[in-house]
């Protein structure tokens, strides 16, 4: 994902809008809200986010003890602003070694998600039963929010998703027994509305998984 814009459904190249198509188009995928190159995280590249964006910037706050924020990344361009976003975040997992976590709220359609979670995209309903009980809840912004487990995804990781301030909200975490931290009730906050608090977030380094999931 770095140095040009990509398309968030496969990380392809995408053609900016011109003189044949007023959107960003990607070869496979069509009309697509292009994924904006991944820089070094830091509090700069989170507040650059958090202005730009029309959908949350969700993040465990506080962190678990000995968690990092490790990168973020959104979709979306200057002129419809950012229509997905998502937030990395790694420390220690419930079962020892490391974990790491991925937060993605978008819009439908938009495909990030999905990318992330390793399923055929763009959106979980298909890969969630909502019909039964969840089987995580968080609190996002203030709100119990209900997750299901996403199936069919990749065994090194464990999918969760729902919905939250009328947007997908997916989580990931790698390695799949480290899903256990979802169920811990986590504290979601909108990154948005942090304010001051941004600039305690800690950082650490980049997170691969965010460049090649």
């Amino acid at each position: 994902m770095r140095g040009e814009p990509s398309c968030p459904k496969c990380g392809g190249r995408v053609r900016a809008p011109g003189l044949f198509a007023d959107t960003w188009q990607c070869d496979v995928h069509g009309t697509v809200h292009p994924v904006q190159p991944v820089i070094p995280p830091s509090v700069d590249a989170l507040g650059v986010v958090v202005h730009r964006t029309h959908v949350p910037v969700w993040m465990p706050w506080p962190l678990p003890i000995g968690w990092l924020f490790t990168g973020v990344a959104s979709a979306g361009d200057d002129r419809s602003g950012g229509r997905a976003t998502a937030v990395a975040c790694s420390g220690p997992g419930p079962l020892g070694g490391m974990g790491e976590l991925i937060l993605v709220a978008e819009e439908l359609n938009v495909g990030l998600g999905a990318r992330y979670a390793g399923i055929d995209g763009p959106d979980p309903g298909p890969y969630i039963n909502v019909e039964k009980p969840p089987q995580a809840k968080v609190l996002a912004a203030g709100r119990p929010t209900p997750l299901w487990h996403v199936s069919g995804a990749p065994e090194d990781r464990a999918v969760f998703a729902g919905e939250a301030l009328g947007m997908w909200l997916w989580a990931v975490v790698w390695p799949e027994q480290s899903g256990l931290l979802m169920y811990d009730e986590l504290v979601l906050t909108d990154l948005r509305d942090a304010g001051a608090e941004l600039d305690l977030v800690p950082c650490g380094a980049l997170s691969p998984r965010l460049l090649e999931p």
